[in-house]
């Protein structure tokens, strides 16, 4: 027999080196941790397969199990990475067998009687088959979910792969899975799908989500979009424009403001949308001239505020944006829209977020939705900071690519992907 070794970050990942190299024909005979995880340094575990083959890996040269004793490689990849919720039943169930030790005489007393020599090598093969397999499911969840106190029921495992996987930041994720271990029912423990249904059901109910309104009367709806350059802040005002000009179930007037001097083909782009829908149009070049602009819309039910991108970082164009906030002496509250990229990670989501804060930002916008695999980064930063989700944008068609942000659209894209049929 040749002994062959392979190295991996997981007992699953060096599983699979060996499957690429040697197929399902070999032998499993150790599992072994070699370096433990410490700071700035991954674990790393090794396997030892077993070969048809007369040269013997050297490092092996004492340490070769019996034939009998070893187990075939298909076997081993199918009970470890595919079963180990229905090995863990199997031997619960053959253990409650009752113990043959003791039977009963005539006056039913309990007599000691023999017990076979078989029979006391299956009871032992029995309970080291279970310490092995109580044994892997914790060096699996190690390997996911390092951080958990408490341990986490293979049940959940495909969950917590798709949540992991989806860009939802970590201490979130731990955190929601201590909760659901705390209060999910137990009888709904038996299955994935039941903990799928679960902890959608969880994932919903905290999202913050703004329901759209629509102005009463005697009053108007100011809304400014704000957000880093590139994200689709012009485009998602000519959506919105269309889509309370045309799309609700009243045609409302909607007057548009350009802050944005600074990109002429910005001016340019709204300038001909409001020609081809007939909307009114001002542009403000400084802060006093913002009052004056809303004011000339005043007959309008709805006024767009289109503001320049800027960097998250650029604290001068962030204030000058303030500046205009500060400037409005009129009746109109001012509703800030924070809009963002959805194909961008959770921590550059919370630093733009942290940075555009200051112009008192009242609900998020999401663009782009159909441009990444993973929403887990929008769910955690609604998680983080309590701030309402009001529009989805799907898409670069006008209007058609907007939505009224929904948590169960949301949670359908975090757990299954982007599906637009759903939007």
């Amino acid at each position: 027999m040749k002994i062959l070794t392979f190295t991996g970050r997981t007992p699953s990942e060096a599983l699979k080196k060996a499957k690429l190299e040697v197929g399902d024909d070999g032998m499993l005979i150790e599992t072994r941790e070699i370096q433990k995880k410490a700071l700035g340094r991954q674990p790393l575990y090794e396997i030892v397969i077993g070969i048809d083959g007369n040269d013997v890996h050297s490092t092996y040269p004492n340490k070769i199990k019996p034939l009998h004793e070893q187990k075939p490689l298909r076997q081993e990849s199918a009970d470890v990475l595919y079963d180990i919720s229905s090995a863990a039943a199997q031997i619960s169930e053959i253990a409650n067998v009752r113990d043959p030790l003791y039977g009963y005489n005539t006056s039913k007393e309990p007599i000691k009687s023999y017990e076979p020599k078989e029979l006391k090598e299956i009871k032992s093969e029995i309970n080291k088959l279970g310490d092995k397999v109580k044994l892997i499911q914790n060096m699996f969840w190690n390997e996911k979910a390092p951080d958990l106190e408490s341990q986490i029921p293979s049940e959940f495992a495909e969950i917590y792969r798709l949540a992991s996987q989806s860009g939802m930041d970590r201490n979130h994720l731990d955190a929601i899975m201590r909760m659901t271990l705390e209060h999910m029912p137990l009888k709904m423990r038996e299955n994935s799908s039941t903990v799928k249904r679960y902890f959608q059901t969880l994932l919903r109910k905290m999202i913050p989500i703004r329901r759209e309104s629509v102005p009463t009367p005697g009053t108007k709806k100011v809304i400014m979009l704000v957000g880093p350059t590139g994200v689709g802040k012009t485009t998602s005002i000519a959506k919105l424009a269309a889509r309370y000009s045309y799309l609700m179930q009243k045609r409302y007037k909607v007057g548009l403001v350009v802050l944005d001097t600074y990109r002429i083909g910005a001016v340019e782009q709204l300038m001909q949308y409001a020609r081809m829908m007939k909307l009114g149009i001002e542009t403000v070049v400084d802060p006093p001239e913002f009052a004056t602009a809303l004011n000339s819309l005043r007959y309008c039910d709805y006024i767009l505020i289109d503001t320049m991108g800027s960097s998250p970082y650029d604290k001068n164009k962030i204030e000058k944006i303030y500046e205009c906030l500060e400037a409005n002496d009129t009746e109109f509250n001012v509703d800030v829209v924070l809009v963002m990229p959805s194909s961008i990670k959770y921590e550059d989501l919370k630093a733009t977020y942290d940075n555009f804060s200051t112009l008192n930002v009242d609900t998020v916008m999401f663009t782009k939705l159909d441009e990444t695999m993973g929403f887990g980064n929008i769910f955690s930063l609604a998680y983080e900071t309590k701030r309402p989700i009001s529009y989805f944008s799907v898409g670069q068609e006008v209007p058609e690519d907007l939505v009224c942000a929904s948590s169960d659209f949301l949670v359908e894209c975090l757990l299954n992907g982007f599906n637009r049929s759903k939007a």
